[in-house]
C-alpha cells in the first residue's frame, strides 16, 4: 500500500477514536496524584469522539484535505483538560500539511505528523518534556529520518507506532514523578492508543467500537496494567445522583439500553428512571466526572448532586443522618422550567464583562454576586470543553469578555475559545485562575466602568496576590514526595504539593493552614465543601479564629463544591 486516500484517513481517524473510547478507563488510572482527578481518558476520549462525529458520515467523501479540517475543527470544539486540547493541536498541524494533496505517501504522513508536533510545541507556552509532547516529538522525528520513496504508508505507520510506544516508556525517565508514582505519562499513553488504533485501520484490523458492558483486556505487557483499579481498591466512592433533559444541538441519540450499560460498566448500586425526554439517575461511583461527562454527550443537566459515601460511612458509624437518597429513586421529577435555547450567536449588548468556571451552588452564587455575566459548569472531575465556553461567552454579550477558568487543566481550553474568536467582533480573553480561590480574588478586582486593558491587568494582578490549597481524600495508597499517602485519608494540598496525609480533615485543614500563613498574610478566605455541614462550618469559624485570628482575617464562605471538603485561599 503506497497511499493514504480520504477514505482510508477516515477509517485510520475512526479507528483510533474507537481504540480510545475503549480503553480510556485505564489511561484515567495512570493518575499521578492520588486524588479524584484522574479524567485525562475521559478528557481525550471526549474529544477525539467530537472530531469522530464530525466525519462520521463522510464515507464517499473524496476530498481529503476537507475530511482532516472537518475532524480537526470537530476536536477543537469538543476539546477538554489540557490533553484533550494538545490532542486537538496534534490533528490541526496534521490536518495543514494535506491542504493540496488528494492522496499522502509516506514521506506526505511523515511531514504531516511533523506539522503536527511543530502545531503541538507551539500551543503551549511552557512545554514539558516526559508528555504527550514528548511522544509525538520523538516519534514523528523518528519517522521523518525513516521514511524514503520505497517505504509504504502501512510500514510508516507501523514505524512510528513502534517509536511512540519506545517514547511513551521513557517518559518516567524524563519526569521524575511519573517514575516515583511507577506510571507512564496519561496523555501519552491517550496518543498511543490513538495511534495504534488508526495504524490497525491502515493494516484492514478496523477497531471496532466495544460494547460498554464489556471494556477490552489490557496485555500484561501494557505500561497501563499496573495502574489499573482493583475490586478491592472501589472504597466508599460517591453516590452521584442527577437529572439530563435529553436532545439538543450536538447531542448524541440517547439509546437507554447503551446509557445503562455504561454507568453499570463504570460504577454500583445504579438506578434510572425516565420520564420522556428527562433521565434520572442514581450511581455510586468512583469517578464522578466520567458519568457526567458520558451523560452530558445525551442533554444537558437540570440538577446534579454528588456527596461523598466515605463521609456518609463515618455520618452512619457516628450516629448521624446519612445522604444518599436511592432509596427516593421513584420520586416524581421536580423539573427546572428552563427556556429554550436560540442558535448561538455572539452579540454584544455590554461592553465589558466576566465569566467563570464554578462546580457547586455556593461557587456559583459567589461568582454571580461578585458580577459574572455567565458560569461554565466544571471543574476538577469535569473539564468543559472549548465549546462550552464559545456558548458562555455568546450568553455574556459583552464585547469584551474576560474568562476565569479556576483550574489549570481548563485554562487551554479557555484559551482555545478565544483564538476560535479571533476574528470575531468579541474580544475574549483569558485570566489564567488555576484555583477557585484566585478565580475569587481576581472577580473582586474587576471594575467595569474602566477601560478593558486596565481591568484585564488589575484582574490578572491580582492572582498572584493569592496563595490556595485544598483538603481532599486519597482515592489510592502510594508515596510521593516523601509523605506516605493512605487511600480514604485525607490529604492537604498546597497548589499540587502534598503537605499531609492524615485520617481527620480538620488535621489536614491546620496542616495546609499552617503552609499556607505567613507574616506577610493579611486574609484567609475557606470555602467549604458539599460533605461539610452549616454547624461544622460555625464551629471551624470559631476554631480558626483561636488559632489564626491574631495573624489573619478569617472569611468562611459555603461553596458546596463536590470532591474537595476546603479550598482555602491566603493573601
Amino acid at each position: 500500500m503506497k497511499h493514504i486516500d480520504a477514505s482510508l484517513m477516515r477509517e485510520m481517524f475512526l479507528s483510533g477514536a474507537n481504540n480510545l473510547y475503549n480503553h480510556y478507563p485505564e489511561i484515567d488510572q495512570l493518575n499521578v496524584f492520588p486524588v479524584p482527578d484522574g479524567d485525562t481518558g475521559m478528557n481525550m476520549n471526549l474529544t477525539f469522539s467530537s472530531g469522530a462525529k464530525e466525519i462520521a458520515n463522510r464515507a464517499n467523501d473524496d476530498d481529503l484535505y476537507g475530511l482532516c479540517s472537518s475532524f480537526s475543527r470537530g476536536l477543537l470544539m469538543g476539546a477538554r483538560g489540557n490533553s484533550g486540547v494538545i490532542t486537538s493541536q496534534i490533528f490541526r498541524g496534521f490536518a495543514r500539511a494535506t491542504e493540496g494533496k488528494k492522496k499522502l505517501n509516506a514521506i506526505d504522513l511523515a511531514a504531516c505528523f511533523t506539522s503536527a508536533k511543530e502545531t503541538a510545541y507551539n500551543a503551549v507556552d511552557k512545554p514539558v518534556e516526559g508528555t504527550i509532547l514528548t511522544v509525538i516529538r520523538e516519534s514523528s522525528e523518528a519517522l521523518s529520518e525513516y521514511v524514503n520513496q520505497s517505504v509504504s504508508v502501512k510500514e510508516a505507520m507501523a514505524y512510528l507506532l513502534e517509536k511512540a510506544r519506545e517514547s511513551l516508556s521513557h517518559t518516567p525517565d524524563l519526569l521524575p514523578v511519573l517514575k516515583e508514582v511507577g506510571v507512564v505519562d496519561s496523555g501519552g499513553a491517550g496518543l498511543v492508543t490513538i495511534l495504534e488504533g488508526m495504524e490497525a485501520a491502515i493494516r484492514g484490523k478496523f477497531v471496532e467500537r466495544l460494547n460498554e458492558a464489556e471494556p477490552a483486556p489490557m496485555p500484561t505487557s501494557s505500561p497501563y496494567a499496573g495502574a489499573q483499579l482493583s475490586e478491592d481498591e472501589e472504597g466508599y466512592g460517591y453516590c452521584t445522583q442527577f437529572i439530563v433533559r435529553l436532545g439538543g444541538e450536538g447531542k448524541k441519540p440517547f439509546i437507554e439500553r447503551n446509557f445503562k450499560k455504561f454507568l453499570q460498566n463504570h460504577g454500583k448500586s445504579l438506578v434510572t428512571v425516565r420520564d420522556e425526554d428527562i433521565v434520572k439517575v442514581h450511581v455510586h461511583t468512583l469517578y464522578p466526572g466520567h458519568m457526567l461527562n458520558y451523560a452530558q454527550q445525551f442533554g444537558e443537566f437540570v440538577t446534579i448532586t454528588i456527596e461523598n459515601m466515605s463521609e456518609e460511612h463515618r455520618n452512619i458509624t457516628d450516629g448521624r443522618t446519612a445522604t444518599d437518597y436511592a432509596v427516593n429513586h421513584a420520586a416524581p421529577f421536580e423539573e427546572k422550567q428552563e427556556e429554550v435555547e436560540a442558535p448561538r450567536e455572539f452579540i454584544a449588548e455590554k461592553d465589558i464583562g466576566f465569566i467563570a468556571v464554578s462546580s457547586g451552588e455556593g461557587l456559583d452564587e459567589i461568582f454571580k454576586e461578585l458580577g459574572a455575566e455567565a458560569l461554565v459548569s466544571g471543574g476538577q472531575t469535569m473539564n468543559p470543553s472549548t465549546d462550552d465556553f464559545l456558548n458562555a461567552i455568546a450568553k455574556a454579550k459583552c464585547k469584551n469578555v474576560f474568562i476565569l477558568p479556576n483550574n489549570s487543566n481548563i485554562v487551554m481550553a479557555a484559551s482555545q475559545a478565544c483564538e476560535v474568536l479571533q476574528d470575531s467582533d468579541i474580544n475574549a480573553r483569558v485570566i489564567p485562575s488555576k484555583t477557585i480561590p484566585q478565580g475569587i480574588a481576581s472577580a473582586m478586582a474587576f471594575n467595569p466602568e474602566v477601560d478593558p486593558d486596565e481591568v484585564f491587568q488589575t484582574m490578572k494582578s491580582a492572582l498572584r496576590k493569592v496563595k490556595s490549597g485544598s483538603v481532599t481524600y486519597a482515592i489510592k495508597d502510594t508515596e510521593i514526595s516523601g509523605v506516605n499517602v493512605t487511600k480514604g485519608f485525607y490529604l492537604a494540598m498546597k497548589d499540587k504539593n502534598i503537605v499531609s496525609c492524615v485520617k481527620d480533615k480538620k488535621a489536614a485543614l491546620y496542616d495546609l493552614c499552617d503552609s499556607l500563613i505567613s507574616p506577610k498574610s493579611a486574609s484567609l478566605t475557606l470555602l467549604c465543601g458539599q460533605d461539610i455541614s452549616e454547624e461544622e462550618e460555625v464551629s471551624l469559624l470559631e476554631e480558626l479564629n483561636e488559632r489564626y485570628g491574631e495573624a489573619v482575617e478569617i472569611t468562611i464562605l459555603h461553596g458546596g463544591q463536590p470532591v474537595y471538603s476546603f479550598l482555602v485561599g491566603v493573601e
